[in-house]
């Protein structure tokens, strides 16, 4: 009947149409499977789970990290739970450790993988003595190797742009006082330092060795000269290479005022409820640093994809995160939030300076080590 020709034409019409659905939505997965490979490319799923296959195989990574037990703790158990790889963790403050790895790599042994800490031993010593091998292949993840990822691009302490790689960017006050001692209104510049009240009272980590106490020296001779740095020596300072000794005088209250250390080495004293307290940003302004936000690979290394991972999971959003709320320092990528760091006197240079600004107030590079450190640690030698 006329009905049921009317009938079947329908349903043919909607077969019709099913199937120009599907060939549709077969179409749209087919570029966009395309696209994903396009934009994917090498180092992504396929290559990315080889590494990571060939890393569990290789056991662990061994990574030297500076003493923080929280960070040892925290990078622990979020880097083996995620990849399931053992890691190892060398803890110890840069100097110390980079002279082991320098005596092991002249007698051909092979250890430690990655060293993460700061820059004047590693440019002075590991990059000096050609220790290191580039880092640039080990970025493998996209999110990872996209330098629009990062605040000013991808970033090099040293000259050659291949060996030292710089993943936090921040200026600190590293200047603290004991509140019960001196009163942080009553400091508004480096001059108020040279108040009689203080002479005896002010403690700094030692500038003639490499660390943030010479970045807080080295910062002061260029923005007050050599003279106010004699007058300073003369208020008989509490210099000290043991920082965690320096907590102890600043929290009891032996020394009022404490220079060139950071929040992270101050952390128990200030989870203990301890009379510590960072000074206000002085007129003459900071030096930008990276601190302990650097990361290298420790030439020809173990276990070479065990690094990678460990190396792309540090450099991600996650181990960013974990980095950078354990030791209070301003990542530089830009998904990572940083402005919570104020609380602890901290300030990340992206939140604060344009790229131009960080590059001329940096004290970090391989260029300013020899041109501005070397100085002032020799300053430091002659007047200490």
């Amino acid at each position: 009947s006329g009905e049921t020709v009317y009938m079947i034409a329908r349903v043919q019409k909607r077969a019709v149409i099913r199937r120009g659905v599907l060939v549709v939505t077969a179409l749209i997965l087919v570029h966009l499977v395309g696209s994903a490979a396009a934009q994917t490319g090498p180092g992504q799923p396929d290559e990315w789970d080889k590494i990571v296959e060939a890393a569990k195989k290789e056991g662990k990574v061994v990574v030297s990290i500076p003493p923080s037990r929280k960070l040892r703790r925290g990078m622990e158990v979020a880097f083996t739970r995620r990849y399931g790889i053992g890691v190892e963790f060398v803890s110890a403050r840069s100097s110390a450790s980079i002279q082991k790895m320098i005596s092991e790599t002249k007698a051909g042994i092979q250890y430690v993988d990655l060293h993460l800490g700061g820059t004047e031993s590693a440019v002075t010593e590991l990059l000096a003595e050609k220790a290191l091998d580039p880092m640039e292949p080990y970025f493998v993840l996209p999110e990872v190797k996209d330098p629009k990822q990062w605040w000013g691009g991808h970033i090099w302490v040293d000259n050659a742009k291949r060996f030292i790689y710089a993943f936090a960017a921040y200026q600190t006050v590293s200047l603290w006082c004991n509140p019960n001692e001196y009163k942080p209104a009553e400091f508004q510049s480096f001059d108020d330092l040279l108040n009689p009240k203080l002479q005896g009272k002010i403690g700094i980590s030692d500038p003639r060795t490499p660390g943030s106490g010479n970045s807080m020296w080295s910062h002061m001779l260029s923005v007050k000269g050599e003279e106010y740095l004699k007058r300073f020596v003369a208020q008989k300072l509490f210099v000290a290479r043991d920082l965690r000794l320096l907590g102890e005088n600043l929290s009891s209250g032996k020394i009022a005022v404490t220079l060139g250390i950071g929040y992270s080495e101050l952390l128990p004293f200030i989870k203990s409820g301890l009379p510590v307290v960072p000074l206000p940003y002085p007129k003459e302004g900071l030096y930008t640093t990276g601190g302990n936000g650097h990361l290298m690979v420790i030439k020809k290394p173990p276990h070479p994809n065990a690094a990678k991972v460990f190396a792309n999971w540090l450099l991600g959003r996650d181990g960013q995160e974990l980095f950078g709320r354990t030791m209070a320092v301003g990542s530089r990528r830009l998904d990572v939030d940083t402005k919570w760091l104020k609380e602890f006197g901290v300030i990340a240079s992206k939140d604060s300076l344009t790229v131009e600004q960080f590059h001329r107030l940096e004290n970090d590079s391989e260029e300013k080590f020899y041109k501005q450190r070397e100085l002032s640690a020799a300053a430091a030698r002659r007047l200490l």
